[in-house]
């Protein structure tokens, strides 16, 4: 009985440690090649001065709270990258897989830095992929170790939404997808759920990939703009107004396609069942 929490309890401590042994080995490395404001490093063998270029000041990876802080902290990043892409890009996919296999709220932000860092469109595809692969990693650890608490703890949602799944057996698909861009219960926990409600681990990933896109896409172009805003009269800019318009598009018109399409073909009964499946009311 104790085998299963004991070892989801052993690889949440290992891979906490690896992300931390991760960042900290990155932010020594930071503190190791960066000088405040452009100054002088001494160096060399001859200990003859040597200018480096003028960089931000380093400061604590940490998740930014306004505007001002997202882009200090996206232009600090950026300049790490351009001098070490490689594990710039290692630790944001780690922090981002880790949040999402273990259903840590917080990868709204990631999506949003991704925007602010590495642009919209390469921003997008990083995650969209991380989403799958996180998620996917919250469906296995749940499947070797979670679901009997999931059960115990949930026992009447979990019912609820095997009953729907298996109500839609034949167009499961479109069902999953429908539940990523209508959530009726939270994605962590149909992440979690998804082993004992019996769903393909490949129809899980790709519903994950193409369902959260819109959101994703809504964040990261959300970053992309912030990052680039220096006063109001940007927000109004052209530029800005046709991203917006863009990103309406391309919340609305999946989500309506789908809409329609599970009107005809899938079985929600919502007005009965998304107050349970949310936790407003319980039976």
């Amino acid at each position: 009985m104790w085998r299963r929490p004991a070892g989801l309890l052993l690889v949440f401590a290992g891979s906490t440690a690896a992300l931390w042994l991760l960042s900290a080995r990155l932010g020594a490395g930071r503190t190791g090649r960066w000088v405040r404001g452009g100054g002088r490093a001494e160096g060399g063998a001859a200990g003859a001065a040597t200018r480096f270029p003028p960089c931000v000041p380093f400061r604590p990876l940490r998740f930014p709270s306004d505007l001002e802080e997202l882009r200090e902290l996206a232009e600090a990043l950026r300049d790490y990258e351009r001098r070490h892409r490689g594990a710039a890009v290692a630790l944001f996919c780690a922090a981002y897989i880790y949040k999402q296999s273990f259903a840590i709220p917080g990868s709204s932000l990631l999506n949003v830095l991704a925007g602010a860092l590495f642009g919209p469109w390469v921003g997008l595809a990083l995650c969209s992929a991380l989403t799958s692969v996180g998620a996917t990693c919250c469906y296995l650890l749940s499947q070797a170790f979670g679901k009997r608490v999931v059960v115990r703890y949930f026992p009447d949602k979990v019912a609820l939404l095997q009953r729907k799944v298996e109500e839609n057996r034949s167009c499961l698909f479109f069902f999953l997808l429908f539940l990523r861009l209508f959530p009726m219960t939270p994605n962590w926990f149909l992440n979690l759920s998804a082993p004992i409600l019996n769903i393909p681990l490949s129809q899980f990933f790709f519903s994950v990939l193409i369902g959260l896109t819109p959101y994703n896409f809504i964040c990261v172009q959300t970053g992309a703009i912030l990052s680039q805003i220096n006063s109001l009269d940007a927000i109004f800019s052209w530029d800005t107004l046709l991203k917006l318009l863009l990103m309406a598009v391309a919340a609305l018109v999946p989500g309506t396609l789908i809409k329609k399409y599970s009107k005809k073909h899938l079985k929600l009964d919502e007005d009965e069942h998304a107050p349970l499946l949310n936790g407003k009311k319980s039976m």
